[in-house]
């Protein structure tokens, strides 16, 4: 059970450095520009609060496996761990519509995210 939670730990941290290069990825500079200075303003503010979730989900996930597994705060973050990438690959179905095949890849990709932290949270007493 330990491996699966820090599995997650480096999954997490993986994305915060995919979110990081969103920038450049999706040439934010030029495109983020067709947007209102608000909607510009809360892209790039949701993007750096979520890559901020990421980096405490994974220093969770590394630095207090034992914790996650041996108490009820424990058990409640890796459940609602489970929640966040349950709901995140639910949202690519809606907003993505799974018409393509990276949108069906990062649905797979989430529902991993799910399972590592379900299984720790469902099977361990």
């Amino acid at each position: 059970m330990d491996l699966l939670i820090q599995l997650g730990g480096v999954y997490n941290i993986a994305l915060v450095i995919f979110h990081l290069m969103f920038w450049h990825l999706f040439d934010w500079k030029n495109d983020l520009r067709k947007l209102s200075f608000l909607n510009r303003a809360i892209m790039q503010v949701l993007n750096l609060s979520l890559s901020f979730a990421f980096i405490i989900f994974g220093y969770i996930s590394l630095a207090h496996t034992s914790e996650l597994l041996s108490t009820d705060l424990g058990h409640s973050l890796l459940i609602l761990m489970t929640l966040f990438w349950m709901a995140r690959a639910i949202e690519q179905i809606v907003f993505f519509k799974l018409k393509q095949w990276g949108s069906v890849a990062f649905l797979v990709f989430f529902l991993s995210g799910a399972v590592l932290y379900a299984i720790p949270a469902i099977f361990h007493p």
